[in-house]
């Protein structure tokens, strides 16, 4: 945003939580920030407001700026049919529209009153290089087998999935499932003891499509994994605290998103505790080999995942949704 000329007034990133008790103590920064943005809009330096992700501090601010006579368009919408579906009126408050990027999401959304907008998914605009391509980047040969790593980006992430999935890699390399094992490196994120992992700073597309599996943490990377036709294991790894609040919680049978759109569990899923590095590792292990029943399968359904994620072009239609709620 700040590349196509948006004034940037703080670094949300920083702002970013993750578990529970990390949650708790970036509340007063939380506030502090929304005091700012309604002071602001009370002040008319607001024609209207895109909220984008991030429910737990939206869903506030977004009724807040509405009280104030400012419309607000939500983009990307909290995952009620997940979980926590008592927040519908919450998101009813907060947006005159909602745009959704899941295929699923725009007749649920629609079914309980809400103006929503399906605009696609973003990753379906995204360009992944030839493997050839990606993996003499890399510096890796064309016959290689290549395990992808993908820890996550934000530090919190990183610092709660990179151990484990070392050890899965560690493991795989050594017992020659796979020739080499690249972490899609994060600048500024620290990957201690790698071993014969190699980092591959900033490349994490060249880490995908040079992949020929991948260890992936839940979230928007399993869909890039999907839309690069890479067979991959979601894993995602949480507290104590915080995993039993979302186990209880849960209204779906999955957790990831590919498994999510297909409908079907086409991707392992591990995130119920303890994990298991044993049980991780060996349903990684045959995805490694191309002509494996476990990657053909996944390969397939992958492609008909792919066919659902919606047409190219979520930018330009959730601007038009901007424009027109807005009138800016």
């Amino acid at each position: 945003m700040a590349a196509a000329g948006v004034e940037i007034r703080w670094d949300a990133s920083g702002m970013a939580t993750m578990g529970i008790g990390a949650a708790i103590l970036a509340v007063p920064g939380h506030w502090r920030r929304f005091r700012q943005v309604v002071k602001a809009a009370e002040a008319g330096r607001y024609d209207g407001a895109v909220l984008v992700d991030y429910p737990g501090f939206h869903l506030r601010l977004g009724a807040a700026l509405r009280t104030r006579g400012i419309p607000v368009v939500q983009l990307v919408a909290p995952q009620l049919w997940a979980w926590r579906p008592g927040r519908l009126a919450s998101l009813a408050r907060a947006a005159d529209a909602v745009g959704v990027v899941l295929p699923f999401e725009e007749k649920w959304f629609a079914a309980r009153g809400l103006r929503v907008v399906h605009l696609g998914h973003p990753v379906v605009d995204r360009v992944f290089p030839a493997r050839e391509t990606a993996r003499a980047a890399l510096g890796l040969t064309a016959g290689e087998t290549v395990l992808g790593i993908f820890p996550g980006s934000r530090r919190a992430e990183i610092a709660a999935h990179w151990p484990f999935m070392r050890q899965i890699g560690s493991r795989l390399i050594a017992e020659g499932a796979c020739s080499s094992a690249v972490v899609a490196g994060v600048p500024g994120a620290e990957y201690p003891e790698a071993g014969r992992i190699q980092v591959a700073w900033d490349s994490s597309r060249d880490v995908m499509r040079a992949s020929t599996a991948a260890i992936v943490k839940a979230g928007t990377t399993t869909l890039e994994a999907a839309w690069a036709g890479t067979p991959h294991v979601m894993i995602y790894r949480a507290g104590r605290v915080s995993y039993e609040v979302v186990r209880r919680q849960l209204t779906v049978s999955w957790i990831g998103l590919v498994n999510l759109v297909a409908g079907e569990a086409v991707v392992p899923e591990f995130w119920h505790l303890p994990l298991s590095l044993k049980a991780v590792t060996a349903a990684v292990r045959p995805l490694l080999d191309e002509r494996s029943l476990e990657a053909t399968r996944q390969r397939a359904a992958l492609s008909e995942v792919r066919a659902r994620l919606g047409a190219p072009g979520a930018a330009a239609r959730a601007a038009e949704l901007v424009l027109t709620v807005t009138r800016c």
